[in-house]
């Protein structure tokens, strides 16, 4: 049997490049005189936008600080030992770098066995430990304090979770174990599954007090100084911490079917990390430590050489890195400053846009429309808006009188524009109005001022080409909420030139959009994409497959909702007009659907009721469909679905609409919200082997997104 430092010098092998985090030992005298005690503090050495994480050289530095704790306290040198981390960051767990060049079944079960070993040390000392969490603890940050006896926490933290199972794992340095086992079945669901499963959501400092993963909570400022004093409290005995006793019970049994309830509807089966993380808390019941530690292990090595995870870890890497970094975007320098804001519309959308550019920028915007009214109705909508962000304490008064200060709506397009330096159009989706449009800002704006469009589907280059300067006009795709997805779609049209694309970028960066480079074709990306994975449901349906069938077939890809829900928060009207345009393009491959067109005549708004509180066929709606005698099985449909998509990539990547399939993904995750886990598409189709029966190959290169060869 290998030695936990045999294991881990291996890791450490088979990965060169580690940011590695040191464990430096320090002592002091407790106050209240309650002894010496010993303090490690992880730390990389470098400041706070660098998080501490556990490669397998930083796990044996950890090992080896824990010996000479362990060792101070069998000879009764101190009473104590403490972890914490660098300034606003405790640790982030695991080193995803690390993981995705792990090529073997049995390194992958090294880690895990490396992680535990090395945890586990801290809860068998002979003094009692404590884990001070300073700053953002994700992960194996949370599982090393989990070993601990005790734990603090900073009020001031922003970010702390178990977030293996939305990247495709499982908590696995004891997370699925030790958390129920403090805190009880329910609670650690919500922790590991629930939160993972809603897009990762992230628990502040009180949160983690609440739910009593840590057993004191003190201010940021003076954090550790007042749990170094709770601690002294705490081992002279002024200070009894009583935790609650566990349900182990039908209590526990309940939590676990909670737990799958929330991983069918999320994922629908289609993901297996959920599911094992479940299998390991079930198990974690009867309280045997060590059986749950074997048990995520195993998981853990299972799912590392797993597609699910290596998709997952691509999904995050394409959000937190290729996103920050748009492929094809002109040299930043070129950019011009951005002082005042012109928005043409002052509708929902315009009005959600006309607050976004408010609260990021800080600058003056103005809206114009074509009356009164609604010029007041859009003012009014940005005012309520800063009332609200007031009322939860998200801003101060003085930041919401200053922000209503600087928001104004003209009818008047030349007093609005005439000093702008970016206006945006978001008036009704049709060529000729927006050609209008833009002849009269032009007419009006400076010379320098981007002309953007926030079109959807329309040619950027056709609206730009009777004007005198269609170089500054550029697409600015935003997608609907607008505050909550973060893709920018940036269109430039045939004669767009690189300073006004600069600009573009320049923008979406201080909006905090993900901005994706696109050619001008029609619908860009995840329009064009979605239409023609909807086409294919609608084409199928209209053909004679009934409608829960068609819906059904899809719910493996795990999407944020079926395809008819989307319809109906799109609006039917709206899918109707891009799949004309794109019909009007592609002819051979998007079909109008006559039943959509019914619907949308008979001013539906979507395919279901709600009456029972669960989306059933409108009997309206069933009653206007006309559906032809071909029934296809959940089976058929998928595959026809999936090689319709398939095949639009594939052309989509030829005609050069974007840079890679990388972009295509990264698109699709913060434009549709499509899952992590499928890592947008391309890496789904890959391993599900449709991109090969298709396209003749693969999207994306072996170990890109799956196991390396």
């Amino acid at each position: 049997m290998s030695t936990t430092a045999e294991l881990l010098k291996g890791a450490a092998e088979l990965f060169p490049d580690e940011v590695v985090t040191q464990a430096h030992v320090r002592h002091f005298d407790l106050p209240l005189g309650a002894g010496r005690f010993a303090l490690i503090t992880l730390d990389n050495g470098l400041d706070h936008t660098k998080p501490t994480t556990f490669g397998p050289q930083s796990l044996a530095n950890l090992d080896a600080a824990i010996d000479q704790v362990e060792k101070e306290a069998a000879d009764g040198e101190i009473v104590g030992a403490g972890i914490t981390g660098k300034p606003f960051i405790f640790a982030v767990g695991a080193d995803l770098k690390g993981v995705e060049l792990l090529k073997q079944h049995d390194h992958a079960l090294a880690i895990g066995k490396g992680g535990h070993e090395v945890f586990k040390r801290l809860s068998k000392l002979a003094v009692p430990t404590f884990a001070y969490y300073n700053g953002a603890a994700m992960g194996g940050g949370v599982e090393v304090g989990l070993h601990c006896t005790y734990r603090t926490v900073s009020a001031a933290i922003p970010a702390f979770s178990l977030p293996e199972v939305f990247l495709g794992l499982v908590p696995g340095w004891g997370g699925c174990t030790l958390l129920p086992n403090l805190i009880g079945a329910d609670k650690a669901v919500s922790v590991i599954i629930e939160n993972s499963l809603n897009q990762n959501k992230q628990l502040k400092g009180k949160q983690v007090y609440e739910l009593g993963i840590a057993d004191a909570i003190f201010e940021g400022a003076d954090f550790l100084e007042q749990s170094l004093i709770w601690t002294a409290a705490v081992l002279k005995g002024e200070i009894e911490v009583e935790r609650p006793v566990i349900d182990r019970g039908e209590a526990w049994d309940q939590a676990v079917a909670k737990g799958r309830f929330i991983a069918d509807s999320k994922v629908h089966g289609a993901a297996p990390a959920a599911y094992r993380a479940l299998d390991i808390i079930a198990a974690a019941k009867n309280g045997d430590l060590q059986q749950g530690y074997d048990a995520e292990d195993q998981a853990l090595a299972d799912l590392i050489m797993g597609g699910e995870l290596r998709a997952g870890i691509y999904a995050f890497n394409l959000v937190q890195k290729r996103g920050k970094r748009p492929a094809g975007a002109p040299d930043k320098n070129l950019a011009r400053p951005v002082t005042k804001v012109g928005v043409v519309g002052a509708g929902l959308m315009a009005s959600q846009l006309a607050l976004l550019f408010l609260r990021r920028l800080e600058v003056p915007v103005v809206l114009t429309d074509i009356d009164q009214e609604r010029v007041d109705k859009g003012v009014g909508y940005v005012h309520a808006e800063i009332d609200k962000l007031l009322g939860k304490g998200r801003i101060n008064q003085d930041k919401a009188n200053r922000l209503k200060a600087l928001v104004s709506g003209v009818l008047d397009k030349a007093e609005g524009f005439a000093d702008a330096d970016f206006v945006i159009e978001a008036v009704f989706e049709e060529m000729g109005v927006k050609r209008h449009v833009f002849a009269e800002v032009e007419a009006v704006a400076p010379a320098h001022a981007i002309l953007a469009t926030n079109t959807s589907s329309l040619s950027v280059s056709e609206m730009a080409s009777k004007l005198k300067h269609p170089e500054r006009v550029v697409g600015f795709h935003f997608f609907n909420p607008v505050a909550v997805l973060p893709l920018l779609e940036i269109v430039r049209g045939e004669q767009t030139d690189d300073a006004s694309l600069a600009t573009a970028f320049a923008v979406a960066k201080k909006l905090k959009k993900t901005a994706v480079l696109v050619k001008d074709a029609p619908a860009f990306v995840v329009n064009r994409i979605l239409t023609r994975f909807m086409g294919e449901i609608q084409n199928v349906i209209d053909e004679g497959t009934p409608v829960e069938v068609a819906e059904k077939a899809v719910e493996p890809l795990g999407l944020p909702m079926s395809p008819l829900v989307l319809l109906e928060l799109v609006g039917p009207a709206i899918g109707l007009h891009v799949s004309e345009t794109l019909n009007r393009a592609f002819p051979d491959r998007f079909t109008v659907s006559p039943n959509l067109k019914a619907v949308v005549e008979a001013g539906k708004r979507g395919f279901y009721v709600y009456d029972s509180g669960k989306p059933e066929l409108d009997p309206e709606v069933a009653a206007l469909l006309k559906q032809g005698d071909t029934v296809l099985t959940e089976e058929q449909v998928r595959a026809r679905v999936l090689d319709a998509v398939a095949e639009e990539i594939g052309l989509m990547l030829d005609e050069g609409v974007v840079a890679e399939a990388q972009d295509i993904d990264l698109c699709l995750i913060t434009g549709a919200g499509w899952p992590f886990h499928l890592g947008g598409i391309t890496p789904y189709l890959d391993r599900e082997g449709v991109s090969e029966r298709v396209t003749g190959k693969r999207f994306l290169e072996p170990g890109v997104a799956s196991v390396p060869a």
